[in-house]
């Protein structure tokens, strides 16, 4: 068994102790139940979780805004739409040279009566492909010629592209045309119309020597493109050739597209959304196994059963912020539960501390009542007299020792000349240590030392250590101050020519209720300067320790000098 102090909870805590053979240590409840939390965590589990739904949702809020910016800013139509009529121009002015070819140059044409041109014979010579219909008329509107797309039997060879399926766009313009009716009620009928009409609605310009391209809408709600270009004989005007694009072929070209980019929008968010779970799993699942954790702790603490330990998973081997809240979280409650140690060490010493002038008491107490001379009677009063001092000094210091964490923390911390304190201090203290018989020398440097800190505070740890000093000091000893200044850290040394430290004492001089005096200082003192006044000064950051002046450092066998304090703190 490894050595326990039995003065101390931590060390009995932490020491390894077998009550015999069959004994076997209970496993952790906070550990054990965190487990079995994690064992049943699912996929259910990370989906009812707020931070990965947000995660999801904003994932897919951004893909969302990027195609659907590109659906309404795409060009595609556009470009297509322009594509298309450069095309049908270019056929029909080509249909048109054919005809101008075989027009005689002198003779009068009737394209009505086939005279000069035979328009219906022409026109199925020419062997055109494609659902383009193409119609041929004289210079009075009449109709001569025509060759419809549905009718041409090569038109299969090339493909409809209205034979492409687009499902998702499909059904997504009929769930909004399904809305516009809910909301706008039902459409009103449409004339029908051929695309034929359309073309005799060019024949006004193109009969007056022009050539003219224009979109339209039929019937359905789908686009064609009409062209009408005239037929010239010496620059006159005999005939008109129209073309209108298949119904819709420019519709349908761009549903592809938008077809093929939606595709890749539901391939997207099935991604993405499977990302947001593997990138949710790791943020949301770590955050929370610590979340649970604490909660145990808290719900086990403020239960009737016994609390089990708060045990924080270390995280702290990732390289993030949730490896760094790991990290902090470890050390926090690391220092609540050593807060609580230190809290219930302080509370078993004082409680040590009393019982030894409560004893006194009640002996000098029950003493009296047998004591018979007024010598004795005398003599308890006076050791009842001390200790009731004793008392009322131990009091105080614990009442100060015990707000001292709380103040340290609510106090604010303000730049102040530490060799202007220590200078008012040494005037203070100087009087009292002369009427001893003790000379207190300051050897301080020229020029302020500004330091951040709480000035009243630090000037307590100089005033214990001085009035030590004194305490320790008899007639015809010195006490020196001195500082000096080491680059970020200022060094301020109290030392005296008393009879030093014990080497055994000299590490526990700074603990608590912990006192190293004279029998007839016995009772004089509480024990809790020095450890309030390390306590001090390590709040500011800053260290303190003693050691013994020696005519030699070679000699650490030779009877010291006096003791020596020294306090650093950052500036």
């Amino acid at each position: 068994m490894s050595n326990v102090d039995i003065h101390s909870l931590k060390s009995v805590r932490e020491a390894s102790i077998a009550l015999g053979e069959d004994f076997v240590a209970p496993k952790e409840g906070v550990d054990t139940e965190l487990r079995a939390r994690r064992d049943r965590r699912g996929l259910s589990a990370l989906t009812s979780s707020p931070l990965v739904r947000k995660i999801i949702t904003f994932n897919l809020l951004g893909l969302m805004i990027l195609v659907a910016g590109l659906l309404y800013l795409n060009t595609s139509r556009d470009s297509l739409a322009f594509q298309r009529a450069a095309s049908l121009l270019t056929e029909v002015e080509l249909i048109a040279d054919v005809f101008e070819a075989q027009v005689p140059a002198g003779t009068p044409v009737n394209l009505a009566t086939a005279d000069g041109v035979n328009a219906p014979k022409t026109l199925a010579e020419l062997d055109l492909r494609g659902q383009s219909d193409v119609f041929v008329f004289d210079p009075s509107a009449v109709l001569v010629a025509q060759s419809l797309g549905a009718e041409r039997g090569n038109s299969a060879a090339l493909g409809n592209p209205a034979d492409g399926g687009t499902f998702i766009t499909d059904m997504l313009a009929g769930a909004w045309r399904g809305i516009a009716r809910v909301i706008g009620g039902a459409p009103a009928g449409a004339d029908t119309v051929t695309s034929q009409d359309l073309v005799r609605q060019l024949l006004g310009q193109t009969l007056a020597g022009q050539t003219v391209v224009v979109p339209a809408i039929d019937a359905s709600g789908q686009t064609i493109f009409t062209v009408a270009t005239p037929i010239l004989q010496n620059g006159a005007v005999i005939g008109a050739i129209g073309m209108a694009s298949a119904a819709g072929e420019i519709d349908q070209l761009v549903k592809s597209e938008r077809e093929n980019l939606l595709q890749m929008f539901l391939i997207a968010i099935f991604v993405s959304v499977g990302l947001s779970f593997v990138l949710a799993s790791a943020i949301a699942n770590p955050l929370s196994d610590l979340a649970a954790a604490a909660e145990i702790g808290r719900d086990k603490s403020s239960s009737k059963r016994a609390p089990s330990r708060v045990r924080i998973p270390d995280l702290t081997a990732r390289p993030d912020e949730i490896g760094r809240l790991s990290g902090a979280l470890r050390g926090m409650v690391g220092a609540l539960y050593d807060r609580i140690e230190a809290n219930e060490q302080f509370a078993a010493d004082v409680a040590h501390e009393i019982k030894n002038p409560l004893a006194s008491l009640r002996s000098a107490v029950g003493t009296m009542r047998v004591a018979k001379r007024d010598d004795q009677r005398e003599r308890l009063l006076e050791v009842i007299e001390h200790d009731v001092q004793r008392l009322d000094r131990l009091v105080s210091d614990i009442s100060n020792a015990s707000r001292l964490d709380s103040e340290l923390v609510k106090e604010t911390e303000e730049p102040f000349d530490l060799l202007n304190m220590l200078s008012n201090l040494s005037d203070y203290l100087g009087q009292s240590a002369s009427d001893k018989g003790v000379e207190l020398v300051s050897d301080l440097p020229p020029g302020p030392i500004m330091i951040d800190g709480l000035e009243g505070r630090l000037a307590q740890v100089f005033v214990n250590l001085i009035t030590n000093a004194v305490s320790f000091c008899e007639e015809g000893d010195a006490i020196r101050v001195w500082v000096r200044r080491r680059d970020n850290r200022v060094l301020i040394v109290v030392e005296d020519t008393g009879p030093g430290i014990p080497d055994q004492a000299l590490s526990k001089v700074f603990k608590r209720f912990y006192s190293e005096r004279p029998e007839q200082q016995f009772g004089n003192n509480s024990g809790l300067g020095l450890a309030i006044s390390k306590q001090i000064v390590e709040a500011h950051g800053g260290v303190i320790w003693a050691e013994n002046i020696r005519p030699t450092d070679a000699d650490v066998t030779s009877d010291p000098l006096g003791a020596r304090f020294v306090v650093g703190l950052p500036i």
